[in-house]
C-alpha cells in the first residue's frame, strides 16, 4: 500500500503496526509548536525528505538543531516540531519525553526494544529521539518509556527547563545566533525552488494526450509569490477530482466538497478582485473543468460557511487534555469563545478580561503569535485566513492564554567598540550613536527597543570599525540553581570555523544537535563573551574550545576578564584541536587535530577527562625607542602592552618565520585551509632562510630571577611552558639534567631554550635533536638592543627596543586532560 498524499509504503501484513503520522495530519498532533531552524541549502547524500518521503537528490534545507531533512519546495509543509529547546515564559516543565524524529539512521542501526537492524539507506524508516539519541523501529517505539533522560551526556546537557524564554516573533537564527548570512541564503534560493522548479519534483509533465498538467495556487499569498504546485490528472476529470488532488498536493485532508476552484490567468495579477472571481463555481455541475480553452491555472478556495468548529488550546497546558471543540457561527467574538472555553477548563470562576485568545502560525521556520480584539468575528478570521492560504489554515492554532505581567528582559551583546573605556564613556558611546534613549547597555526591558537598537548597531561604526550585535535571549537572570541536577555540569561549547581546515562549521551543527543550542557559540559571531555572559549565573559548568592554540589563548584571556561576574569562576577548559601546530592539544593528550572523530565520542571523552591546574603568563612589552618609520624620530615610543602567554614565546628566527607565514596568510586566505598546505608553507619560508646568519646574542640581556644570565651564540631563544613547540617537537628534550628541575606545566617556572638556527630548528622538529637548554625560572626581563621579531602563541609581530618582563599571571587555570583510560579504548 502507498499512501496518495506523503508517499508513505507498507506491506499489507504490515499496515496494523503502521504508527507513524502522514503529513497532511501531522501538524495536528504537535504538542507544543517550535519552529525549525534552516540553514542554507545543501546535498545531502542518502537522505530522505519528511515531508514527501522522496529521497534528496536535489538541493535541500537542513534543521541546524534537529535531525529534520526537507526538499527547498517541501519546507513549506514541515511540521514546527523543533526540539524544545527551552521554556516559554507560560510553562513549567521538569520532565521531558522523548523527541521523536522519523529515519534517516545509517543501515547498521539497531533497535533499542528488539535489538535488531531499524535503520536504512533507501528509504525512510526507523525512530529516533534527538535528546538521548536511542533508535527504534516505528512499531517498537510506542513502547519504550516515555520520559527521557537525555542519555550518556545528560550531565553535559544544558536542561530546557533551565533557560526562560517569553514568546517573541523573532527568528530562531537570532535565537541561537546563527549567523545571518545563512538564513539569508537560503530564504533567496526557497523563493525560487518553492515556487517553480521544486514543485516539478513531483509532477513530470505529462506527454500522455489523455493527460493535463495543472498550476495550483493555495491563496493571494502563493499568487503573490507566484510558489504553486503541479498537479497531473486525466483531462476529462471532474471537478471533485481535479480539487481533490490540488488538496492533496497541499497535503490538506479535509473533504473536497468544502472547497471549489476558481480559474486564474495572467489578467488576474493586474485586477484588484482576484478574491471575488468565482469561475468554477458556475461550471461546479457541469461534469469536466475544462473546455476548448485550458486556463493557465488555477486557485483553491474554501466555500463559504455558515458555522465552523474550532479548537482551542489551553497555553498553560496543566490541564488533562490536549485541546477544546468549539462550534462558532457569525455572531462569536473573541470575548464570547473565551466566555464559552473557561468552564469547559474548568476555570468558569474567573474573570475573563484575565484571559486573551492568541492565533498561533505554527510556520517551519517560525512560530508567529497574534493576539486577536476582544471583538474580532471568528468565522470572518478564519476565512481571511483561507484566503490567504488553504495551508496556513492547517498550520494554525488558537490558544486561550492567562494574562501575566511578566518583565521582558533581552540581553543584546554590542561588540566592536574600543577597548579600555568606562562604564560612563561606553554608554555615551551608544546613546550618541544609537540614539538610546535610556542608559542601557546589554539589558533591555522592552523587546522593540532592542530590536530597534539591534537594527541600528549593524549599520554603525565607531572608529571607522563596524559595530557587531548579539542576541542573548537566555534569561539566565531568572535561573534557579533548584532547577539543575546536582551532579549536572553544562557545557559551554566555542566553535572558531576559521581555524585549520575549517571543519568548525559541521562541529557546529553536530554539537547543536547533541547539546543544547543554547550552549553552543560561534567565535566570528561576537568572541567568547557571549557565552561566558549567558552561564554567568551557572554554579558548575565545563568548557570546550575548538580552535587551534590562539583559539584557546582567545577564550582563556576572555575568561580572566570576565572571571569575577561569574558564580562557577574557574570552569574547567578542554580543546578540539582545529589548528595547525596545537601544541596545548597535545600536551592535554587531545591530539595533533581533529579528523572526523564522531562528535559524540569527544563529548564523552570530555565527560571523563581529568582535571589539570596550567600556568598562564603574564607578558609586559616595553619600547623604549619609537616605531620604525616614524619621521626624524619625533614620534613617542610605542605604549607599553601586556599579552597573555598560555605555550611559549619566541624572540629571533622562531618569530621571523612566524611572522612570514602569518603574512603570506593574509595575502591569501583562501589557501590556508588545510594542515598539510599550512606546513608546507611553513617548510619553504624556513628554506628560503637557511643560510641567514645572526648574531642574537649580542642583540639581547637576558635576567632570570634578578640575575644575568650570559647567552650563547643563538639565532632564537624561546620561553617554553608547555613541552611541546612547534606541531608536537620537544624542545626542552628528555635528558635528565642536575641544573634543572624536570618541567611540568603547573610549576610556576618556564624553561629558556635557544635555537642555533633553522637547520636546528628542523632537526629539533624532526626528533634528532633538543634545544640549548639555557634557564629555568619564575621572573624574567629581556632588553631589546635593536628591532627584533617576537612571537607569543603564533601571534607574531617586530617589537621596538626596550624591555621585555615575563611572570606568572594571576590563579592557574584549569584544564582537561584526556584521560588515559580514554585513550587506551580509543586507540583499541
Amino acid at each position: 500500500f502507498i499512501s496518495t498524499v506523503c508517499n508513505f509504503m507498507s506491506h499489507e501484513k504490515c499496515l496494523k503496526n503502521v504508527k507513524i503520522p502522514c503529513s497532511c495530519i501531522a501538524p495536528s498532533l504537535v504538542r507544543v509548536p517550535v519552529a525549525h531552524c534552516f540553514g542554507p541549502p545543501g546535498h545531502y547524500k542518502r537522505k530522505f525528505c519528511t515531508v514527501c518521503r522522496k529521497s534528496l537528490e536535489s538541493p535541500a534545507f537542513r534543521c541546524e538543531v534537529c535531525e529534520l531533512h526537507v526538499h527547498t519546495d517541501c519546507v513549506l509543509f514541515a511540521c514546527s516540531d523543533c526540539r524544545q529547546c527551552h521554556q516559554d515564559g507560560h510553562q513549567d516543565h521538569d520532565t521531558y519525553h522523548h523527541h521523536w524524529r522519523e529515519g534517516n539512521l545509517s543501515s547498521s542501526a539497531r533497535c533499542e526494544v528488539c535489538k535488531k537492524t531499524c535503520g536504512s539507506s533507501e528509504v525512510l524508516s526507523g525512530m529516533r529521539c534527538e535528546w538521548c539519541g536511542i533508535l527504534a523501529h516505528a512499531a517498537c517505539y510506542i513502547i519504550v518509556t516515555p520520559e527521557c533522560t537525555f542519555g550518556r551526556l545528560r550531565n553535559m546537557i544544558l536542561p530546557p527547563s533551565c533557560v526562560q524564554l517569553f514568546s517573541r516573533n523573532f527568528s530562531k537564527l537570532h535565537c541561537f545566533r546563527i549567523s545571518e548570512n545563512l538564513q539569508t541564503e537560503s530564504d533567496e534560493d526557497d523563493d525560487v525552488d518553492g515556487s517553480t522548479q521544486g514543485s516539478a519534483k513531483d509532477v513530470q509533465i505529462s506527454t500522455d494526450s489523455s493527460k493535463q498538467t495543472l498550476k495550483i495556487f493555495d491563496g493571494n499569498d502563493a499568487v503573490k509569490r507566484n510558489q504553486f504546485r503541479l498537479i497531473s490528472v486525466p483531462r476529462i476529470a471532474k471537478n471533485e477530482e481535479v480539487v481533490e488532488a490540488a488538496l492533496r498536493a497541499y497535503y490538506i485532508n479535509d473533504d473536497q466538497q468544502e472547497y471549489e476552484l476558481q480559474t486564474f490567468t495572467q489578467q488576474a495579477l493586474l485586477s484588484d478582485d482576484v478574491i471575488n472571481r468565482n469561475d468554477a463555481a458556475q461550471d461546479t455541475n457541469l461534469g469536466s473543468v475544462f473546455r476548448e480553452s485550458v486556463p493557465e491555472a488555477w486557485i483553491i478556495r474554501a466555500k463559504p460557511k455558515e458555522e465552523e468548529v474550532i479548537r482551542i488550546y489551553p497555553a498553560w497546558l496543566k490541564v488533562g487534555m490536549a485541546y477544546v471543540s468549539l462550534r462558532v457561527n457569525k455572531d462569536s467574538t473573541t470575548q464570547t469563545v473565551i466566555k464559552e472555553v473557561l468552564p469547559l477548563l474548568g476555570r468558569q470562576m474567573e474573570c475573563l478580561q484575565n484571559f486573551k485568545l492568541v492565533e498561533v502560525l505554527m510556520g517551519s521556520k517560525q512560530v508567529q503569535r497574534m493576539v486577536l480584539d476582544n471583538q474580532e468575528l471568528i468565522l470572518n478570521r478564519l476565512k481571511d485566513i483561507r484566503k490567504t492560504s488553504i495551508r496556513q489554515m492547517n498550520q494554525t492554532r488558537f490558544y486561550i492564554v492567562e494574562n501575566s505581567k511578566s518583565i521582558v528582559r533581552v540581553n543584546l551583546f554590542v561588540g566592536g567598540l574600543p577597548p579600555q573605556l568606562s562604564s560612563e564613556e561606553y554608554t555615551n558611546i551608544l546613546k550618541d550613536e544609537l540614539a538610546i534613549k535610556s542608559a542601557v547597555v546589554l539589558e533591555i526591558s522592552c523587546f522593540s527597543e532592542a530590536e530597534r537598537i539591534y537594527m541600528l548597531v549593524k549599520d554603525t561604526t565607531v572608529n571607522d570599525k563596524p559595530l557587531n550585535a548579539v542576541w542573548l535571549i537566555l534569561f539566565l537572570a531568572f535561573f534557579q540553581a533548584s532547577k539543575i541536577p546536582r551532579n549536572c555540569c553544562p557545557l559551554l561549547v566555542f566553535v572558531n570555523p576559521k581555524s585549520g581546515g575549517l571543519k568548525g562549521r559541521d562541529l557546529l551543527y553536530s554539537f547543536r544537535k547533541l547539546l543544547n543550542p543554547h550552549q553552543v557559540f560561534e567565535l566570528t559571531n561576537g568572541g567568547p563573551l557571549p557565552g561566558f555572559h549567558t552561564f554567568s549565573k551557572v554554579p558548575s559548568f565545563r568548557v570546550l574550545v575548538c580552535g587551534g592554540d590562539g583559539t584557546v589563548g582567545w577564550v582563556l584571556g576572555a575568561l580572566e576578564e570576565i572571571r569575577h561576574k561569574l558564580v562557577c569562576s574557574e570552569p574547567s577548559v578542554a580543546i578540539l584541536p582545529l589548528g595547525t601546530g596545537n601544541d596545548l592539544g597535545r600536551v592535554l593528550h587531545w591530539g595533533a587535530g581533529y579528523s572526523g572523530e564522531d562528535p559524540y565520542s569527544i563529548l564523552v571523552s570530555v565527560d571523563e577527562a581529568d582535571d589539570v591546574l596550567m600556568d598562564r603568563w603574564t607578558i609586559l612589552l616595553d619600547a623604549e625607542e619609537p616605531a620604525e618609520g616614524t619621521e626624524n624620530g619625533i614620534a613617542e615610543p610605542e605604549p607599553p602592552k601586556i599579552v597573555q602567554m598560555n605555550n611559549y614565546c619566541g624572540l629571533g628566527i622562531d618569530a621571523e618565520l612566524s611572522l612570514d607565514f602569518h603574512h603570506a596568510r593574509e595575502e591569501e586566505p583562501g589557501k590556508f585551509n588545510s594542515r598539510f598546505h599550512n606546513k608546507g608553507v611553513y617548510m619553504k619560508v624556513g628554506l628560503q632562510k637557511i643560510s641567514h646568519t645572526r648574531n642574537l646574542h649580542k642583540d639581547i640581556k637576558l635576567q632570570v630571577d634578578q640575575h644575568e644570565v650570559e647567552l650563547p651564540s643563538i639565532e632564537g631563544l624561546i620561553f617554553i611552558n608547555i613541552p611541546s613547540w612547534g606541531s608536537g617537537a620537544d624542545l626542552w628534550g628528555s635528558e635528565s639534567d642536575n641544573r634543572f628541575e624536570k618541567p611540568r606545566i603547573d610549576d610556576g617556572l618556564l624553561e629558556v631554550v635557544g635555537v642555533t638556527g633553522v637547520m636546528h630548528m628542523g632537526q629539533v622538529q624532526g626528533g634528532f635533536r633538543s634545544g640549548i637548554r639555557i634557564a629555568q625560572g619564575s621572573y624574567f626581563r629581556v632588553t631589546l638592543l635593536k628591532p627584533i621579531p617576537v612571537q607569543v602563541d603564533g601571534e607574531p609581530w617586530i617589537q621596538a627596543p626596550g624591555q621585555i618582563i615575563i611572570s606568572a599571571a594571576g590563579p592557574k587555570v584549569h584544564m582537561l586532560k584526556k584521560s588515559k583510560q580514554k585513550q587506551k579504548k580509543t586507540a583499541s
